[in-house]
């Protein structure tokens, strides 16, 4: 493949930044400019010289702009082979001049849709000319340069300066391979707003997805994968994803894998006292609410302090300097804080390897969309669980109904165990959690693992007792058996939440009026795997 010098060059774009020193740099090398609308007007502003499609095609914009390139002079400037005579003869005998550059960027699409426009505005944000312009310059970069992102202006014009003015086939290779991923994302975003937004449909017939890499990472769950992040064109709610990142390392996929479960269940408490979560390996360890944020990380850590070691944070309020420097106390991996004072970064900032995410405003625990897991030789999709239980959707199931101290431990129980991977037990007492048992193959087992933890934090702690006694103790699933529930009354429990539904359910009622233990029925199910 040869290099193909740019005799004329075809501009219409919707972003007008660096335009005029494209427009600058290829006046330089004697290219011929054609342009649509604005893009003319603001070259010739610029002192350009430009010709406008209408004298190219011999047809004027029509139909308020929607008709305008979308012309035979147009395109078969851009699809003729150039070595291919029968090509050759049709354009000699139409007059058809070849194009040898299209930089083109697409009408607003998504910003269109988030700032709320009415239905009317976003269809006339649909680009037609300019993806049929793309893809016709891609499919014949053989001979045409295709420049789509204004960020690659810089790349054709050091390309052109050292060919000459020419292009290399590798190079057109390349703009072609971007360009058909930018129309791919544009008609991504058309079909979920038309399927989504417009319909209401919640799983449409093809599911089109568009992500654009933000970091390509050392290595994913263990040194032997690749990696990296990819951020939805459309846009959504901002997280760990759109988080800025003050000091430290380079997040890792096991970083950003643990500080969003993080981030998602600190989230439940955005509205709620300074609360702080301390999350190892997808699963929190301990999470409390409190009158600060330091008496908050106080208890969450003392609920499993040797799991925190290398852990990561997240608060849902401004790290203050007392917070900070009592996380500062043990290796901690990521901190995630929708902002930090001066003292607090100041007291991370000795410690270079600790990551400190801000993340700003925390995302709506409540918020729609959809989650996706790969399987082989497909994809499951499902809504989030953005389900919440609150105190009157409640079914008092025993003779005893719960105290409000106990209603709303259990509350706090509820809320943490949605966010622990299932098998889920979580015992808590005073906005703090006592203990957590998470992914057992029973609940049984995830009982006595969190009663057991809960015993070791005691003993670290000096504590005549465990917190797990007097405490409320959630289920994210029914209990099978009643063995499960005897477990949590051996802790010292004496108030249970759980969704009920089991064939048992009586069988286990009737073991927890035995105990002497108040119950509620949430309905609700959170399986977390």
């Amino acid at each position: 493949m040869t290099d193909v010098t740019i005799k004329r060059a075809l501009l219409s774009v919707s972003d007008k930044s660096g335009l005029v020193e494209l427009g600058e740099a290829l006046g330089r090398h004697g290219v011929e400019l054609v342009s649509t609308g604005g893009t003319a007007k603001a070259l010739r502003e610029a002192g350009l010289e430009v010709k406008d499609i209408s004298d190219l095609t011999g047809f004027p914009e029509m139909m308020d702009g929607r008709v305008k390139t979308l012309h035979p002079k147009v395109h078969g400037g851009l699809l003729a082979v150039r070595n291919n005579a029968d090509h050759v003869a049709s354009m000699q005998e139409h007059e058809i001049g070849a194009i040898d550059l299209v930089v083109v960027n697409l009408y607003p699409f998504a910003a269109t849709v988030a700032k709320g426009a009415d239905r009317e505005e976003i269809i006339e944000n649909i680009d037609i000319g300019g993806p049929s312009m793309v893809r016709s310059a891609a499919k014949n970069h053989e001979s045409v340069a295709i420049v789509t992102d204004p960020a690659d202006y810089a790349r054709l014009i050091a390309e052109m300066e050292e060919k000459g003015g020419a292009t290399s086939y590798d190079f057109r290779r390349m703009l072609a391979a971007k360009a058909y991923a930018a129309t791919a994302a544009y008609d991504s975003m058309i079909a979920s707003w038309f399927a989504f937004a417009d319909q209401g449909v919640e799983f449409p017939e093809t599911l089109a997805v568009s992500s654009k890499i933000g970091a390509t990472l050392r290595y994913g769950e263990n040194p032997h994968q690749s990696a990296a992040l990819y951020l939805p064109v459309m846009g959504g709610a901002n997280g760990i994803a759109q988080a800025r990142q003050i000091q430290g390392k380079e997040l890792s996929y096991n970083n950003y894998n643990d500080a969003d479960a993080a981030l998602e269940l600190v989230s439940e408490f955005r509205d709620g006292p300074p609360t702080v979560v301390i999350v190892k390996h997808a699963n929190p360890c301990g999470v409390a609410s409190g009158d600060t944020l330091i008496e908050a990380y106080e208890a969450a850590l003392a609920c499993d302090s040797v799991s925190a070691f290398g852990g990561i944070i997240a608060v849902n309020r401004p790290l203050d300097g007392p917070t900070a420097e009592a996380i500062s106390g043990i290796f901690t991996e990521v901190v995630a804080a929708p902002d930090a004072d001066e003292d607090a970064r100041a007291i991370f900032a000795k410690k270079k390897n600790l990551r400190l995410l801000l993340t700003g405003e925390l995302p709506d625990p409540a918020r729609p969309g959809l989650m996706m897991k790969s399987i082989a030789g497909g994809l499951l999709v499902q809504g989030r669980d953005n389900g919440r239980v609150s105190r009157d959707m409640l079914k008092v199931v025993t003779k005893r109904a719960p105290s409000e101290q106990e209603l709303a431990d259990c509350l706090f129980a509820w809320t943490v165990a949605k966010h622990v991977k299932s098998n889920a037990i979580v015992y808590a007492r005073d906005n703090s959690t006592a203990g957590i048992g998470a992914g057992q193959m029973n609940r049984l087992e995830s009982a006595r693992i969190a009663a057991w933890k809960a015993k070791d934090a005691a003993e670290k702690a000096g504590w005549d007792k465990a917190r797990t006694i007097g405490s409320a103790v959630a289920s994210d699933a029914f209990f099978p058996f009643a063995d499960g529930l005897l477990a949590a009354v051996e802790a010292g429990a004496t108030a249970v939440i759980q969704p009920g539904g089991s064939i048992r359910d009586d069988e286990v009622i009737a073991a927890a009026d035995e105990a002497g233990l108040a119950m509620v029925f949430t309905g609700m199910r959170h399986f977390r795997h």
